[in-house]
């Protein structure tokens, strides 16, 4: 993956400051062909202009409000996953690699998991289904978004092929859950 950022010289010109593979990619052993890339992220309001890469080193990977975190993820394909990995092994390696994340996954609900965050997410490649309470699912294919509103969710992939989403992660603040007015046209 391949991750262009601009910004601004001394004079206040327009440059590129970085032209490289993504800097922040997470792998685990415990599950081949998982990958969680994070672009960018941001802490409070974004200050203009940018100084360093505050991807780099992230205490979380779960924004507060208000911030953000930008991301790429490759769900692996129903044949390349681990079928016989140590949930709690796989567990702590993802504690260890992907914190914050971690500890918003329900310990006996795999994969299952609540956000304070308002996630906007394009599949690009593949599909994978996205599950809610009580099993409702639907299937997400590319070129699909889907807007995740700190609902209780997993994905999972189920086809052959990998499948690779983008996702801008906004912090939010958890306020009434019960109150989920329907949307309007």
């Amino acid at each position: 993956m391949r991750r262009i950022v601009t910004g601004h010289d001394a004079q206040g010109k327009s440059v590129f400051i970085a032209d490289s593979e993504a800097p922040n990619r997470i792998t685990l052993d415990g599950r081949p062909g998982w990958e969680l890339n994070t672009l960018w992220a941001t802490s409070g309001t974004p200050a203009l202009p940018a100084t360093g890469d505050p991807s780099l080193h992230l205490d979380t990977y779960l924004p507060a409000t208000p911030g953000t975190r930008f991301i790429f993820a490759i769900w692996p394909g129903i044949k390349d996953q681990a079928r016989n990995a140590n949930p709690e092994t796989l567990r702590a390696e993802y504690n260890a690699k992907v914190p914050g994340m971690g500890h918003a996954h329900e310990k006996d609900n795999h994969g299952m998991h609540t956000t304070d965050t308002v996630d906007y997410v394009v599949i690009l490649s593949g599909e994978v289904w996205l599950e809610l309470d009580d099993g409702q699912e639907v299937l997400v294919k590319a070129g699909d978004c889907v807007v995740q509103n700190g609902t209780r969710h997993r994905w999972r992939n189920r086809s052959e092929a990998p499948c690779t989403m983008a996702a801008v992660m906004l912090g939010a603040e958890r306020r009434d859950a019960l109150a989920n007015p329907p949307m309007s046209d």
